[in-house]
């Protein structure tokens, strides 16, 4: 074996030799040169010196090993820009451990200081209710006294009264017989009656119950505190005695427990011991308040009622159930406060319900309603913020109850088919030339007059009657008293008029049907009668309900006869309304003018309108800044059924938006943002909803093609008309998507998005402004402009059906019967057949049928007549053909030539 040298010895340890020299003189060894050998004597004697040194300096090392452990990982992750970057996570561990029997004993001490400072503290309490309990007794013995002295001090006092009642007896029992001698008697005094024996007898039987009574009363009360001492003292020596047996008894326990479960428990029993104490320590001193008030009032003899004696707190003998008001949603810590429970135990129930929640999170009214009825309570679903806003409106609005209703003029809707007359039967009435002025000779809009007649003042509404305005017509019958729907006694029914039937049933206002055009040859009234009834629409004189008035626009017969029947039928509506008050009406139509802003056409129903109101109009508001009536005057105030142009709002409310005049800006501003907040919320989830409901049926299938279109419009009503008619035009295919649709004129904004888009700009009774046409013309937008609803419609259909695919259509060019197979080296089996319908192409695709029924579609590798190669072979010649990859041509076949020719598809 080798020997170990000191320097040998510092380079194994991995130690400096001038350091490791100065630990081994140190330890008390001769080595004072690095060439010395070191035996293995010298070492051990070495190293305990170091372990020595070492624990001397971190004590407790041998008691505590702490381990440190440390793991490095890498994860990839994509950044916002699609970029994936890789970022390394280091993971840190540390764990200490310690001796078992150093904990042990450090619990052990931990729980005899415990037991030991509590036993302390429960002699302290016992020695401090003893000494309490004996100066109570002192108090309690000091008061008898007291009232002892007291009582003989009064019986003092009753005796010494009983002498001088006694000796004022005998005096004038005196001074009665010195009366009884002298002749005269004295009028002025009243001689005292003498006491009997039997009398005096009663007194001092009275006086000795009396005494026996209190003597009594006097020992009762000093048994009663000897008693309450004697328990104190009782209950205080068992109580002690009870703490210490169960000190003892813990103490043994804990000596039998094994080291496993001790480990476990000794925390526990701490804390229980110390909750043990502190519940001991309030049932006496609950005892000691509980005893006061029974010695005192033994003491001063007054006996309590059993009724003080009880708790003041009652537990309640069943569970309160709470009406619970829940909102359209609410926090778990909401809901926890309104059901008075704690908000992990909702937490818990929603758990159990597959709900992950915090305390800070909203759920809906729906869950919440299952979570109150699962608590055991009832839930009542409180008014949403959007109810509360319009009943703060309604309270704002200015009260009419004290105004008198007046009667007002009838609003009258003028419905029926396209180019039945409906315009011109009312340009007759106002004596104006409407009609001529319409583009295309229909009406695009919804008009509003009132006609003066010589039986009282007329509303007239007219809608379009083209199939596109079905939701303006919609909106006609519900802002109207009476519908008269205007029908061509050429035409008769017809889609339209069909329509507006059903309109005007649904509003239940009462119809006037007016046969228009009787005036021509061919107007036949009867059969518009007849047709009429097969939709349930009776005349009155075969025995309906309905008014037949025969007109004609053009030459005015049966005019009069029409106004008649509309203002007895006003009559028999009885139609009233307040004159006077905050106005509230229905919005007819709005556009957007330049020059002008927000320009809306309003009917108002009761209430009158003056400039300077402001005006609340479905999710728009401003102030009246200018009012104009239908002739293009402007006017100061207008009354109900009357219909008018308002100017200042700040924005285009959409036609059928109720209006209300308000008092208070600010609450009128609050109602708007929410209402367009809560428009916004709906068209986001709608279109989300549109998504998700699409995601799985566009999946596999082929991308659908889109029209993108920019539109603008002069008004609300056709802009929702022509939104309507052209989404209706979309197909599997093919669709229109409106990338933007407003009211007003064509901007640059509007050109900039057609071009981002690809899109094509539509104006509909608009036009784009200088800039917004010098862009068009720079960047190449198509930009058209349209007055009449069918050619945009058409347009817009043919754009379509250009993006469609081109339909597929096989044209069979002939075929050939096969009379016989040969065989050849080149191109295999060779058919030799007769053409026997059409001709016969070498570039064109073929097939085999056999039976009639295809075996084979391929194309021909040769087409032979007799050695020469030809392009085609007609009808009724013979000809050799090599199929290409076929070999299993026979006799009987036939062989098809035939091309594929695409057509193209319309909408």
């Amino acid at each position: 074996m080798a020997e170990t040298t000191v320097k040998k010895l510092a380079d194994i340890v991995g130690t400096p030799v001038e350091k490791l020299l100065t630990q081994m003189k140190d330890a008390g060894l001769p080595h004072g040169d690095a060439s010395e050998v070191v035996s293995d004597e010298q070492k051990q004697q070495l190293l305990a010196h170091l372990r020595k040194s070492h624990g001397a300096q971190d004590e407790g090392s041998g008691k505590k090993i702490t381990l440190k452990r440390k793991s490095t990982s890498t994860i990839k992750t994509t950044g916002a820009a699609g970029k994936s970057k890789t970022v390394n996570v280091e993971v840190r561990k540390k764990r200490t451990y310690m001796k078992r029997d150093v904990l042990e004993a450090e619990e052990r001490e931990e729980t005899e200081r415990l037991a030991a400072e509590e036993a302390a503290r429960a002699a302290e309490e016992e020695k401090r209710a003893a000494e309490e309990e004996k100066r109570a007794a002192e108090e309690a013995a000091k008061r008898a006294a007291d009232d002892e002295a007291a009582r003989l001090k009064e019986d003092e006092a009753r005796a010494k009264a009983e002498q001088e009642r006694k000796a004022a007896g005998e005096k004038a029992a005196e001074e009665k017989n010195k009366r009884v001698s002298v002749p005269k008697v004295s009028a002025t005094k009243k001689p005292a009656k003498e006491e009997t024996p039997e009398e005096k007898a009663k007194r001092e039987e009275a006086e000795r119950k009396q005494r026996e009574a209190d003597e009594a009363k006097r020992k009762q009360e000093a048994e009663a505190r000897k008693k309450a001492e004697e328990e104190a003292a009782r209950r205080t020596a068992e109580e002690a005695a009870r703490i210490a047996a169960e000190l003892e008894q813990r103490g043994e326990q804990e000596e039998k427990k094994p080291a496993a479960e001790e480990d476990k428990d000794k925390g526990s029993s701490i804390v229980n011991a110390a909750q043990e104490a502190s519940y001991q320590r309030e049932e006496r001193q609950s005892r000691r308040r509980r005893r006061k008030p029974k010695v005192a009032g033994v003491v001063h003899g007054k006996m309590k009622s059993s009724m003080n004696k009880q708790h003041g707190f009652k537990t309640p003998t069943e569970k309160k159930i709470y009406e619970v008001e829940v909102p359209d949603t609410i926090t778990v810590t909401d809901l926890a406060q309104r059901m008075n429970v704690k908000a992990k135990s909702l937490i818990k129930s929603l758990m159990k319900m597959g709900e992950m929640v915090t305390v800070n999170q909203p759920i809906d009214q729906e869950t919440a309603f299952l979570l109150v009825e699962e608590m055991g309570h009832k839930p009542i679903a409180s008014k949403g913020q959007e109810e509360l806003l319009e009943d703060h409106l309604a309270a704002d609005l200015v009260t009419r109850d004290s105004v008198d209703s007046e009667h007002r003029a009838p609003v009258v809707t003028i419905m029926g088919h396209v180019d039945h007359g409906k315009t011109s039967l009312l340009d007759y009435i106002r004596k104006a030339k409407v009609a001529s002025g319409e583009a295309g000779g229909i009406t695009q809009h919804i008009g509003a007059y009132h006609v003066e007649h010589e039986k009282g003042m007329i509303t007239f509404l007219d809608t379009p009657g083209h199939a596109a305005f079905t939701a303006m017509r919609a909106r006609g019958a519900k802002a109207t008293d009476i519908v008269v729907i205007v029908v061509a006694a050429d035409d008769g029914l017809m889609p339209q008029t069909e329509e507006a039937i059903n309109h005007a049933k649904a509003s239940g206002a009462p119809i006037i049907i007016a046969v228009n055009k009787i005036d021509k040859e061919q107007a036949d009234p009867d059969r518009v009668r007849n047709e009429m009834a097969t939709k349930d629409v009776i005349p009155e004189e075969w025995g309906g309900e309905y008014q037949f008035i025969n007109v004609s626009a053009h030459s005015g017969e049966g005019i009069d006869d029409l106004l008649d029947a509309i203002l007895l039928q006003s009559e028999l509506l009885e139609l009233e309304a307040q004159a006077s008050g905050s106005a509230t009406g229905v919005v007819i139509e709005s556009r957007i003018e330049k020059g002008r802003g927000t320009v809306a056409s309003i009917l108002v129903q009761g209430g009158e309108l003056q400039i300077g109101d402001m005006l609340l109009a479905g999710a728009h508001f401003g102030r009246v800044r200018a009012m104009i009536d239908e002739n293009g005057q402007p006017i100061q105030k207008a009354g109900p059924s009357i219909p008018l142009e308002v100017l200042g709002l700040n924005g285009a409310p959409e036609a059928g938006e109720q209006i209300q005049v308000v008092t208070d800006e600010r609450k009128a501003r609050e109602v708007a943002e929410f209402r367009q907040e809560r428009d916004r919320e709906l068209k986001l989830k709608r279109q989300q909803a549109s998504k998700l409901e699409n995601l799985f049926e566009n999946m596999g299938s082929a991308e659908t093609k889109t029209v993108n279109i920019v539109l603008k419009t002069d008004v609300r009503g056709s802009l929702e008309a022509l939104t309507s008619a052209l989404n209706d035009l979309g197909t599997d295919e093919v669709k229109v998507n409106l990338v933007s649709s407003g009211v007003g004129a064509i901007n640059e904004s509007d050109v900039n998005l057609a071009m981002t888009s690809e899109g094509v700009l539509l104006g509909f009774n608009v036009r784009a402004d200088s800039k917004a046409k010098k862009t068009c013309e720079q960047e190449g937008i198509d930009l058209r402009y349209y007055s009449v609803i069918y050619e945009l419609i058409d347009d817009v259909k043919q754009a379509m059906s250009g993006l469609l695919a081109p339909e597929k259509r096989e044209e069979i060019l002939g075929v050939a019967q096969v009379r016989d197979v040969f065989r050849s080296s080149k191109f295999g089996a060779v058919a030799g057949c007769m053409v026997v319908e059409g001709t016969l192409y070498r570039n064109r695709p073929i097939r085999v049928l056999r039976d009639d029924v295809v075996v084979f579609e391929g194309e021909l590798e040769s087409l032979r007549r007799f050695k020469d190669d030809v392009p085609e072979v007609r009808n009724g010649m013979e000809c050799g053909i090599a199929v290409k990859s076929y070999n299993d041509v026979k006799e009987g076949d036939k062989i098809e030539v035939f091309e594929v020719k695409e057509v193209a598809r319309f909408l």
